[in-house]
């Protein structure tokens, strides 16, 4: 970091990756996320579960529940090691398949009481593959998106504005491209919708070698809170009744669909005998589905659909 507080563009080519210090990085992104959303809670606390893998590795959950503001978040740490890149790791780089790999992230969701409050995840996470006579492969990945029942456009300029300022400093052309990755990621196929109103998305990532690559990771880490948590003051005290109940129960079964069919950290934790209750922590703990319901047109409900299940440039 510079000493004007602005994220420091590190130079393009760095020195050999250093895990220790993205693990050093993660566990105190855990703890800062988890202490911040405790104090805006102000019920709850958060229960961890430490756990280790028999193949190697292991990490801290995370998990609260039942609060004022948030009726499930979850925060979880994992450092993960195994002989062999689970599909889901492999699938778009062919050549690394076979080769040991350690896995390492952070990752957020959080499901809030109130359905004008928008459900939120983040991630950000490191993945070194390495085989005997070769040289390590490695790379980032991550981002944070945000996912409303009601939309607000004022909020989501400022998550885009946020998202926007995590990337200036890496070159003009970083967040539009991990915007529009964001987009097309976080996508239903099978129903032709966005999952939300998008953020930030992007993996693979070392073409700027490990510092500048790492320094990026940081910067979206840290850039999450100042996105979300504001959102969370502006609506968490509006009024809702049972129709904005059941509207928020339907709407989190896209997100489910989503986590269950197409999350690559869901199929990747699933395929690599992660722990189960670690991997699934990102499901609400209430859901419902309609059979073939459409909202009424002229709706809230509708203008979800209308205006904020669109990709656009919010800022």
């Amino acid at each position: 970091m510079s000493g004007s507080g602005e994220p420091e563009v590190l130079r393009l080519e760095g020195g050999p990756p250093d895990p220790e210090a993205v693990r050093e990085y993660l566990t105190g992104l855990q703890d800062r996320i988890c202490a911040a959303f405790e104090e805006a809670d102000g019920v709850a606390r958060f229960r961890e579960d430490r756990w280790e893998r028999p193949e190697g590795g292991g990490g801290r959950t995370r998990v609260l529940e039942e609060g004022g503001v948030f009726e499930r978040a979850g925060v979880n740490f994992s450092d993960v090691r195994g002989a062999e890149l689970p599909p889901a790791a492999s699938a778009r780089r062919p050549e690394l398949a076979g080769r040991a790999f350690r896995a390492m992230g952070v990752s957020v969701v959080v499901h809030p009481r109130n359905p004008y409050v928008p459900t939120s995840h983040a991630n950000v996470r490191f993945f070194l593959a390495e085989a005997e006579g070769e040289a390590p492969v490695w790379w980032f990945g991550g981002g944070f998106d945000l996912t409303p029942c009601y939309g607000f456009e004022e909020d989501c300029v400022h998550w885009h504005a946020v998202a926007r300022e995590a990337c200036a400093p890496f070159g003009e052309d970083v967040y539009p491209r991990f915007k529009r990755w964001c987009d097309e990621y976080f996508f239903l196929r099978h129903r032709g919708e966005p999952r939300g109103v998008g953020g930030l998305f992007f993996d693979d990532l070392d073409e700027w070698g490990f510092e500048r690559c790492f320094a990026f990771l940081r910067s979206v880490g840290d850039h999450y809170l100042r996105a979300y948590l504001p959102i969370v003051e502006r609506r968490r005290r509006l009024s809702y009744g049972e129709r904005e109940r059941e509207f928020q129960l339907y709407r989190r079964g896209r997100y489910v669909e989503f986590n269950l069919v197409y999350d690559r950290g869901t199929l990747f934790g699933l395929q690599s005998g992660g722990r189960a209750e670690s991997i699934l922590m990102s499901l609400p703990p209430r859901v419902a589905w309609r059979y073939d319901w459409h909202p009424e047109p002229g709706s809230p409900e509708a203008r979800l659909y209308e205006v904020f299940l669109k990709p656009r440039d919010w800022v």
